[in-house]
């Protein structure tokens, strides 16, 4: 049995969790995780970048998003990005790595979260609806939007 564990990223992780890459026929998914961190660099009071390890190996990455002041309420508790390293998909990564923004989301006060996904062949619908969010009926920039009561 293997232990999954959560760190924040830091200037000893960060070139690992940048090392990250999802499998090639995801990479129009889901942005690479130094996009992220520069995302997350530039919100820090919003972001919440978190690499997932594995036995202490890195294997994947998530940014929870919380903007309790977002003008779009879908940006103001929820998944901003999931990335699980190629190679070892299927193993309860990516949903231990959405149970800890949802265990953040709920220790901060909140009662839904949300998640935006791109509606296409081989993306991660079918993921996010296993977990429990549903769509909202809003799309945003071509995305579906989901929800999951917490």
């Amino acid at each position: 049995m293997t232990t999954l564990t959560v760190e924040k990223i830091t200037r000893e992780n960060v070139a690992a969790a940048c090392q990250l890459a999802v499998e090639p026929h995801q990479k129009d998914f889901v942005a690479p995780v130094a996009v992220s961190l520069a995302e997350a660099y530039t919100q820090p009071d919003v972001a919440w970048p978190r690499l997932i390890l594995d036995d202490g190996e890195p294997v994947a990455f998530v940014m929870g998003g919380f903007d309790p002041h977002a003008e779009l309420d879908f940006f103001r508790c929820g998944i901003w990005r999931l990335n699980v390293g190629a190679g070892v998909q299927g193993r309860g990564h990516g949903r231990f790595a959405v149970e800890t923004v949802l265990e953040e989301a709920r220790r901060r006060g909140n009662t839904t979260a949300t998640v935006l996904w791109i509606p296409a062949e081989g993306g991660p619908e079918d993921f996010y609806l296993k977990l429990g969010f549903r769509p909202t009926g809003q799309t945003f920039n071509g995305e579906v939007v989901g929800r999951l009561e917490l």
